[in-house]
């Protein structure tokens, strides 16, 4: 629920996957996280209020964080990890692929993203079990991602052969970190079942992928186009830049918060 400019980071999130045409929308959510179950609700008494007091600027923002979705919550009870989280939707996904999108990344500025219809081609026409989003990444910034070892590049596919967590600058076997975003046929689940917890007592994902890979089954990552920046949210340095530079394009405000922040620099 961390603010970005006007909206929280999940809106953009949310917006971003309607846009690429997904419908229905599962929150895995744990403890204190009931704000994200009141964002999304409507508010006839804050509507009201706000006609009354001829807020239109703000009514009109209201209408446009209307998503055309079906939203679903499920609670993950233990903190064990994404593997374990993504456990917590078996229910919800069934027989069907499914789309993972992380709540710590945005894709494209103010979410303007297509990458997850580019995901789902390459899915459905290359008969993948899973697609990964990915973006080429600097070499020492490795050991903050997961990293792809590819086997052969296509354009903008990648036939993944193997994938590392976090690995060391030296280890690395590309500077291809994965983005944030996945697809996943449903048979991701018997494999994370079937993953060790690590020291810390998570289920990573990244070992279920591995195991994917190991047993023959097609995994491919899209690497994301030049256009579309990848705004990591993980930690305070890169959280503050993505503020403001979606404050800055801004349409309503940017102009002036331009202003403003050459003084503040300048002073």
């Amino acid at each position: 629920m961390l603010p970005v400019a006007r909206k929280p980071i999940v809106q953009y999130v949310a917006e971003e996957l309607v846009a690429n045409g997904v419908r229905d929308i599962l929150f895995v959510t744990g403890r204190n996280k009931s704000s994200i179950e009141n964002h999304f609700d409507s508010d006839p008494e804050l509507t009201r209020l706000l006609t009354a007091n001829n807020k239109t600027d703000l009514l009109h923002e209201m209408e446009e964080s209307d998503l055309a979705a079906q939203i679903f919550y499920t609670r993950q009870r233990q903190q064990r990890g994404l593997g374990d989280a993504i456990l917590c939707g078996e229910n919800f996904a069934g027989e069907q692929p499914f789309v993972v999108a992380l709540g710590d990344s945005i894709l494209g500025l103010h979410a303007q993203s297509r990458s997850v219809s580019r995901m789902i081609e390459v899915f459905e026409t290359k008969r993948a079990s899973c697609v990964v989003a990915v973006e080429e990444v600097p070499a020492d910034e490795t050991k903050h991602y997961g990293i792809v070892h590819p086997a052969e590049i296509e354009d903008d596919v990648v036939r993944v052969q193997d994938l590392v967590e976090k690995p060391d600058p030296k280890d690395a076997p590309s500077r291809l970190a994965i983005a944030g975003r996945y697809i996943f046929s449903p048979i991701i689940f018997d494999l994370i079942r079937r993953v060790k917890p690590d020291k810390r007592n998570e289920i990573q994902l990244t070992d279920a992928m591995r195991l994917l890979a190991e047993e023959g089954r097609r995994v491919l990552a899209v690497k994301l186009p030049p256009n579309e920046k990848r705004y990591d949210i993980g930690n305070f340095p890169s959280y503050f830049e993505t503020f403001v530079e979606f404050a800055l394009a801004d349409p309503l405000y940017g102009a002036e918060f331009k202003k403003k922040l050459r003084e503040m620099v300048t002073d």
